[in-house]
């Protein structure tokens, strides 16, 4: 027996090749190839790093080979892969994805050279040929061959401008202008490219009208900081294509900037500054700029800080721009943080959990730790993450404390309370806690941006939208006093207008801001709060008494106003709180003609309120154009430490190419 077993050895090694380095490697590399078009998808399109059993089975090869070196076990080893290489190649070499039409197409690859006979390789493709059918078919973006139907006008123009795909983005152009580029049933016969539609919703309404000051002669709105519209228009434009009106909030756009507006000096909260001058693109017609400057306190003895971190780890959330991006902007507010500061995570995606306990913010590697090991995956639970986070909060509260919760999403709210006026409900009654809410967006697409406004403006918060690390920087670094620390709630302007002066105005901007006229004197109206630091900028275009530029035509049985001893164009008034109290303060001052100079500041706000006007159709300005824009811009830069009005700059110059 002994010998039997003794010649057997003999003929294997016999019949067994020596070792080849580089033809294994490139046999390897052949079937790894075409397994990976067999799956329908190159590899910067996988949306998973999960592995099917073939790639499994190949690695596992792959590995043996490089590791054993045994002459016997190589011998075993060798005959393996060369088995898992017919069996891989005859199933999977018939599948190519051709590009231009997305179906797939049977184009012969080239076969590998191997050591059995074609019989031999049939027999042993037959034993495991039903698995890797099973495989193929359960792999998503691999569908039943069928001929290639006729692309659509918008298919063509959009595989002319896409011819190659990397990492879920096309080359040159981001996704998110494959959204607005092609019609969603379009997109939708794009396997794996985008999600089944676009589903981004923008919190606005139309633009202000030209109001008859006879007629309506005051004017309320709600104070607003949020920056979140300017960062989606620079998104948009970025990525080559113009953003979407609505998602155009044009004070939004103007406070993005910080501005130099005198700071108060009697102990105020604030203190406003108003400007009245010529109109850029109207030259019957003049500005009324109003800046409200937040004092900044000392800080230095604040009290501790309770943050929770409410982060959306939906399956939505899995792109790069969405919860890798949201971990590193975390990172960056955690070095912000002081030892006796403590954080807490909750996650929702079909589920809500608290993934880290309230936590120092010394023990920084505990709180990286569980930010790294977060995933995206599931359905968005977004009503239990709230009902959660709130809980955690007010476990960490104690007296004195400051608590917030910091929710970022996409907004993609599809769980649970997904209608914007439920969530408002909801976020209004724990707002009276002391708790307040901000958000922060990431990601496009799907972005819920009027979800995202609601639960902000609801929850005495502030709205930002996160589309790079600089932004995170700057929301979270450079303006973190501001947005934590409130200095006055529930600010209200209200502006009337002296009909002997003033004919015709209008507010730019705050269509999502606006206030009934009585609300301005009734304390139990929420509106927006001001943080330390912070400062606020509105607009209003007038039309004096006797201009060209008057719109309206005088009504036949109109009075005619004419009040005597003054030459006021208006009267500003401002309502706010102190943070806790329950009764407002009024601050009173005229508006007069010529009032102001108009500096830097001043002139830059009017620059972005006109490209702001430009980008949602601009109604009201005539002839006046991006060039112009670009050239009041310029003129107004200042000083500019951070080069945020250079980018705007940027930014006119990309809308001005587009708009062609």
């Amino acid at each position: 027996m002994t010998n039997e077993f003794d010649d057997l050895k003999a003929l294997m090694d016999a019949a067994t090749p020596a070792p080849d380095a580089r033809r294994r490697a490139e046999n390897l590399e052949l079937a790894q190839e075409n397994f990976a078009r067999a799956q329908g998808s190159r590899a910067g399109m996988r949306p998973t790093v999960k592995r099917g059993l073939i790639a499994r089975l190949t690695e596992g090869a792959k590995s043996m080979l490089n590791t054993l070196s045994h002459r016997g076990v190589l011998t075993a080893t060798t005959a393996i892969a060369a088995v898992a290489l017919v069996m891989i190649v005859p199933q999977t070499r018939d599948y190519v994805v051709d590009p231009t039409t997305w179906t797939e197409s049977r184009v012969a690859l080239p076969k590998p050279e191997t050591s059995k006979t074609d019989d031999e390789a049939d027999m042993s493709a037959d034993l495991l040929g039903e698995s890797i059918e099973e495989s193929i078919a359960e792999t998503p973006l691999v569908t039943e061959t069928k001929p290639a139907l006729a692309p659509s006008p918008r298919q063509q123009k959009l595989s002319a401008a896409v011819p190659e795909v990397q990492n879920g983005q096309t080359a040159g152009i981001g996704s998110s202008a494959l959204y607005e580029s092609a019609d969603a049933a379009d997109l939708r016969s794009l396997p794996g490219l985008v999600p089944d539609q676009n589903t981004e919703a923008y919190a606005n309404a139309d633009t202000n009208s030209l109001k008859v000051t006879a007629d309506e002669p005051v004017s309320t709105f709600s104070i607003d900081v949020d920056t979140a519209s300017y960062s989606i228009v620079r998104s948009s434009l970025m990525n080559g294509h113009m953003p979407p009106k609505d998602a155009v909030r044009v004070e939004e756009m103007v406070n993005y900037f910080p501005y130099t507006y005198p700071a108060p000096d009697d102990g105020a909260p604030f203190r406003s500054t108003i400007t009245v001058s010529p109109t850029p693109w109207n030259d019957g017609t003049q500005l009324v700029h109003i800046g409200i400057q937040g004092a900044l306190p000392e800080i230095e003895d604040r009290p501790p800080l309770n943050l929770v971190f409410l982060i959306d780890t939906s399956g939505s959330m899995q792109d790069a721009n969405k919860l890798p991006l949201l971990k590193q902007s975390f990172r960056l507010l955690l070095s912000e943080l002081r030892p006796e500061d403590q954080v807490s995570i909750v996650t929702y995606a079909g589920s809500a959990g608290q993934v880290l306990e309230p936590t120092a913010a010394s023990d920084r590697t505990k709180i990286l730790n569980a930010l790294e090991q977060l995933e995206a995956g599931g359905s968005t639970a977004g009503q239990a993450g709230l009902q959660q986070a709130y809980q955690v909060a007010e476990g960490m509260a104690e007296e004195g404390d400051v608590t917030r919760v910091i929710l970022a999403t996409d907004g993609d709210f599809n769980v649970g309370l997904s209608d914007p006026d439920a969530l408002k409900d909801f976020i209004a009654d724990k707002r009276d806690s002391g708790t307040f809410l901000s958000v922060l967006g990431f990601g496009r697409g799907n972005l819920d941006d009027a979800t995202m406004q609601a639960l902000a403006q609801n929850g005495n918060g502030q709205a930002a939208y996160v589309d790079t690390l600089n932004e995170a920087r700057k929301v979270l670094v450079d303006q973190l006093t501001g947005a934590l620390f409130p200095i006055a709630n529930d600010v209200k302007i209200q502006v009337e207008f002296n009909p002997a002066q003033i004919a015709e105005y209008r507010l730019i901007g705050y269509e999502t801001r606006a206030l009934r006229r009585e609300d301005f004197s009734n304390d139990k109206v929420d509106a927006g709060d001001i943080g330390a630091g912070h400062s606020v900028t509105a607009v209003y275009e007038v039309t004096p008494v006797g201009s060209d530029a008057i719109r309206n035509t005088p009504l036949r049985y109109a009075s005619d106003p004419k009040p005597e001893g003054s030459d006021e164009i208006g009267f500003f008034k401002l309502r706010y709180k102190t943070p806790g109290a329950s009764e407002s303060q009024l601050i009173e001052q005229p508006i007069l003609p010529g009032q102001a100079p108009a500096d830097d500041d001043v002139r830059f706000s009017y620059a972005i309120a006109g490209f702001g006007q430009l980008l949602r159709g601009g109604p009201y300005l005539g002839d006046w154009s991006y060039d112009d824009a670009i050239a009041l811009a310029n003129t107004a830069k200042g000083e500019d430490p951070f080069g945020y009005r250079i980018e705007a700059v940027t930014l006119m110059r990309l809308a001005e190419a587009l708009s062609r």
